[in-house]
């Protein structure tokens, strides 16, 4: 990247490491040092929260805002009932409307975190393609929308092509996917005077498509965006632990254990993950990814601070920092674990530990609790667990006790009050 932006909002995206591509980067950084652009990203509302995966493009919208332009955070109300085919090898299961307002209000509660919802001529806008793509007439959409687009230039994007030459369905439905996000696009543009269109690589194929479908209806001139596709040091994707989805909502993932995902990050990740989840400045980001030994753990407690004060407040992360440090350091039982409230009832004559272990959210099945016992990476209150078969009945749970899946997975079961 050798282009020198005079826009801070581009200087950001290239200096810590979100710029994938640009359709116009200097057309763009013009139009940014002009006045306050617009620009969107669609969120399709396919889970009741967005995970660690989508936080890149959260950040993006905040730097866009605080570098003083508008973001505008679009769900996908619409283009959900669609579902999006992007790199996928089999078609998304279809939701119901009553499911897909569910999902969009979980959603939305994690923006206003990030990026404020006011009146400045900055302020975000919270908006639903279902406004304007719920009652489009079939017909008059193929005719003035459908006609801009070549099935042959379609077929070549390599989100359909990839699952074309493995030979995988792709239903018509799915087809059509490309053609609403273009449409979207327009719209915003006409309502809204959007200019950019942001998103990860893999959504290059649609916005492309945007652009060149608002040049040709409205003749205007719109930009896109987008960032790399994040996967750790070790080729995961990011988003993804042992555990499953890292949800950005704290009631489908503790503060607790978002904050543990951050701190378990890789020695080699630091440094970029404070440039792109953080806003310390780049050069102590360089700093703190540089570090080795004991101290990149220093650097780790950083980076999860940050990301989980931006996410779910400070309060939150200074007790789960407190609560790790008890765990870790001093062998004790913080209070910010992950809780397992047990009713007497329940215990009756004894539980098994197996069952408390996949219960807690240690283990996802039976068979995989007694594999853990039997590998040695179980631990009841800091001692081995050896014995599968073990029962505890109610005088087990005087004090809380604390389990332990290998050395960072931990969780307490105690008696409800």
């Amino acid at each position: 990247m050798t282009y020198h932006p005079k826009s801070d909002f581009m200087r950001v995206m290239i200096e810590r490491g979100f710029l994938a591509d640009c359709t116009d980067y200097q057309g763009l950084d013009e139009a940014l040092t002009k006045g306050v652009v617009p620009g969107y990203i669609g969120f399709d509302a396919t889970a009741q929260s967005l995970h660690v995966g989508s936080l890149i493009q959260i950040m993006m919208l905040r730097w866009l805002q605080k570098t003083g332009h508008k973001p505008i955070t679009l769900m996908g109300g619409g283009t959900t009932k669609v579902g999006d085919p992007s790199f996928r090898a089999e078609e998304r299961p279809l939701l119901t409307p009553e499911a897909i307002d569910a999902n969009i209000a979980g959603i939305q509660k994690v923006f206003a975190k990030y990026i404020s919802y006011d009146d400045a001529p900055n302020g975000a806008l919270m908006l639903n393609n279902a406004e304007w793509l719920d009652g489009l007439n079939y017909l008059d959409f193929l005719r003035d929308i459908g006609r801009h687009f070549s099935v042959n230039r379609m077929l070549s994007f390599e989100s359909v092509k990839s699952r074309l030459d493995r030979e995988q369905s792709l239903s018509f439905l799915e087809f059509n996917y490309m053609i609403l996000q273009a449409y979207d696009f327009l719209e915003l543009n006409r309502r809204y005077g959007c200019l950019l269109q942001m998103g990860g690589s893999d959504q290059w194929g649609n916005i492309v498509n945007g652009i060149d479908l608002t040049r040709r209806v409205l003749d205007h001139e719109i930009y896109g965006l987008t960032s790399p596709l994040l996967t750790t040091s070790d080729g995961k994707k990011m988003g993804k632990s042992a555990e499953g989805a890292v949800w950005l909502n704290a009631e489908m993932r503790s503060p607790y254990e978002f904050w543990q995902f951050w701190r378990n990050t890789t020695d080699a990740d630091v440094g970029r993950f404070l440039k792109l989840y953080t806003e310390l400045p780049v050069g102590e980001c360089e700093r703190l990814g540089a570090l080795d030994g004991a101290e990149i753990n220093e650097a780790k407690i950083v980076l999860a601070n940050a990301v989980t004060t931006l996410c779910h407040g400070a309060e939150a992360a200074i007790a789960a920092e407190a609560t790790a440090r008890e765990v870790f350091e001093k062998g004790g039982v913080g209070d910010d674990l992950p809780t397992l409230d047990l009713d007497r009832a329940e215990i009756g004559d004894g539980i098994s530990i197996v069952q408390l272990i996949v219960r807690s959210g240690l283990a996802k099945s039976g068979k995989e609790a007694k594999r853990l016992i039997a590998e040695n990476g179980a631990r009841l209150d800091d001692e081995p667990l050896t014995d599968a078969g073990l029962m505890l009945d109610a005088s087990a749970f005087a004090a809380p006790i604390k389990l332990s899946a290998g050395k960072k997975r931990h969780a307490l079961v105690k008696l409800a009050d």
